[in-house]
């Protein structure tokens, strides 16, 4: 079994501006700078030979490059929070591209993603005893004027992770350029 997702990968510009932010929250648990992305379909653990018609399907999509932009912070748990994130503007193209991957991966016999698909990049996970809802949203207020120069999005990856918790560090098992006469690395 290999548990797989797809993902954009962030620029290292952009990388260093959320590193800037990872300070200042109680309990919180920073994720790794490199392993910084914004998941478009997390697909889960799956066989072998599954990951395979997996690359082969993903290879015959097609989309255009894209810009992306991050602005403001974000929390999911609601008053129980269990991550902090960088919020990333909904733009059509993105969502076009989730909505092909998730059509795509569901004609192969993949079960629908059961979240309602939120684009964003984890910067912490929350450790519940150590951290107050109160404390998560004052931090998110201090830093909710972040806003980061857009960047294009290129290409998007098939990712591979470790069971468990947290998942990283995260291995790049393929990329799929964006745009027209492109083939997958």
């Amino acid at each position: 079994m290999i548990r797989l997702f797809t993902a954009l990968e962030i620029p290292a510009t952009t990388t260093g501006s959320l590193q800037r932010l990872q300070s200042g929250l109680q309990g919180a648990r920073w994720i790794d700078p490199e392993n910084f992305h914004i998941t478009l379909r997390f697909i889960g653990d799956v066989p072998e030979d599954t990951a395979g018609e997996i690359d082969e399907t993903l290879s015959r999509l097609q989309a255009d490059p894209f810009d992306v932009e991050l602005r403001g912070l974000g929390q999911f748990g609601n008053s129980r929070p269990r991550a902090v994130w960088a919020r990333i503007m909904e733009s059509a193209p993105l969502l076009a591209l989730q909505a092909q991957q998730e059509a795509a991966l569901q004609k192969i016999g993949l079960p629908p993603e059961s979240r309602k698909y939120t684009p964003h990049i984890t910067l912490a996970r929350l450790n519940g005893r150590k951290t107050d809802a109160a404390g998560v949203m004052q931090y998110i207020e201090q830093h909710n004027l972040f806003h980061e120069l857009p960047f294009s999005a290129t290409r998007f990856v098939l990712f591979s992770a470790r069971n468990g918790r947290g998942g990283g560090p995260y291995i790049a098992e393929r990329t799929y350029s964006l745009g027209t006469d492109t083939l997958p690395s």
